[in-house]
């Protein structure tokens, strides 16, 4: 994931609870940027920013501290799968509810066929196994 991502201009990387966690950190210390960790509602102290959205089975809540994303700042979201692309989705929104621009989306597997990356449309997405 690193070699795909040593051409990237980031100021941040940002990743989805919890798995994405596993690729996120070492990924931000391996690259010298911030690590900033997008969770589900009431798991971060202090002030945040939250987006609601709908999932195939129901709905959820995540949360992004709002001080971690400043204006303008191109980031990297990290998550292990892209399914059905709600869970990334909602992690563009805080992104740029905070201020800050996607530079790409980086996942270890992509599930082609549940169509996460129509979801997601512009944004430029890399995934290491395909199924």
């Amino acid at each position: 994931m690193s070699q795909k991502c040593q051409n990237l201009q980031v100021d941040a990387i940002v990743a989805v609870e919890s798995r994405g966690f596993i690729f996120g950190a070492p990924l931000a210390c391996q690259m010298g940027k911030p690590f900033i960790p997008v969770r589900k509602e009431g798991k971060l102290p202090g002030e945040t920013v939250s987006v609601a959205y709908t999932l195939e089975y129901g709905s959820n809540v995540m949360e992004m501290h709002l001080a971690d994303v400043n204006e303008g700042d191109r980031v990297l979201i990290v998550d292990d799968v892209l399914a059905t692309g709600g869970t990334l989705l909602a992690t563009t929104e805080l992104v740029e509810k905070a201020g800050g621009q996607v530079a790409g989306i980086g996942l270890l597997i992509e599930l082609e066929g549940l169509g996460g990356r129509n979801v997601l449309g512009h944004y430029d997405i890399f995934s290491l196994i395909q199924y």
